[in-house]
């Protein structure tokens, strides 16, 4: 894979989150490691995702699939972070996630929180706040941008039939 991360920086998943999928580098900030969790809910890397859960609140590992139905991740958006910088020892990150359930274009909007142990970042848990269905508006027509962030236009991703 050398195309832009599926996290949204700029760089290609190898200068990015596969050195953390890979053990080779640990995130050093909260927004760091959700970015690699995203990256790795779209790469389907559950060992990643349970490793990087802390175990106080770690789900079993068939909770992780959303009770077997198919989620295309599309893209993250950053909201917000507090704290969860390289010397803290919690963060908060806000984010949105973008993605494709049964053909419709949804969103998950969640502020999570992160604790650091040893040195080491971990997902504690989560607050939605918002998740559903992304309901495209009807004026901008089948050629605007899908609205699940796709890049493709919406004729062609969650608008067509």
């Amino acid at each position: 894979m050398s195309s832009i991360c599926p996290c949204g920086s700029v760089n290609t998943y190898q200068d990015c989150c596969q050195p953390f999928h890979a053990g080779i580098k640990k995130p050093e900030t909260a927004e760091a490691l959700m970015r690699s969790r995203f990256t790795a809910y779209v790469l389907d890397m559950t060992d990643y995702i349970q490793a990087s859960w802390d175990a106080s609140t770690r789900p079993q590992e068939d909770k992780l699939n959303f009770g077997g139905e198919k989620i295309d991740w599309q893209r993250l958006e950053v909201l917000d972070t507090k704290k969860g910088g390289s010397t803290d020892t919690k963060g908060i990150v806000e984010f949105k996630a973008y993605y494709n359930k049964d053909g419709e274009a949804q969103q998950l909007h969640e502020v999570s929180r992160f604790v650091k142990t040893n040195g080491r970042w971990f997902y504690l848990d989560g607050v939605v706040k918002s998740v559903g269905k992304i309901i495209p508006q009807l004026k901008e027509g089948k050629n605007a941008p899908c609205p699940c962030g796709s890049g493709k236009k919406l004729k062609r991703c969650c608008g067509a039939k």
